[in-house]
């Protein structure tokens, strides 16, 4: 081998190295906090800014709300290091049933998983 290819060969190596460890590094999720009450409410006003809930129910681990706005359910679970929002018919909601303190809502593409207290749904912030 000539010194000329050895050295590109090189240079070409240590480029895919740097890329390869870019993409490692941007590829790192960043930890999510847990929602409170504040960061919860502050989230439901910028995915759904026409809706004004006058209920809201935060899971006992911070990853999900359910929030109640007359016959709607506007749900926020976490998912990866965001947090998806999706709206239901309130039926649905309070139709689910706890299993092992937790509840799973049917959306139309995904089953999120919510943590309940004491196995009690829907809790006393619906009643």
């Amino acid at each position: 081998m000539d010194k000329a290819l050895l050295i590109q060969l090189g240079g070409s190596a240590a480029g895919i190295a740097v890329l390869v460890g870019f993409t490692a590094w941007m590829g790192v999720a960043r930890p999510t906090p847990p929602l409170d009450a504040e960061s919860a409410r502050a989230l439901l006003a910028l995915e759904f800014p026409d809706q004004r809930p006058d209920r809201v129910w935060i899971s006992a681990d911070g990853a999900a709300v359910i929030a109640r706005d007359g016959d709607a359910a506007l749900v926020l679970y976490r998912r990866g290091d965001g947090y998806v929002a999706r709206d239901l018919p309130w039926s649905a909601i309070a139709s689910l049933k706890p299993i092992n303190g937790r509840v799973r809502p049917r959306l139309s593409d995904a089953r999120p998983v919510l943590a309940v207290k004491d196995d009690v749904w829907p809790p006393r912030e619906f009643a």
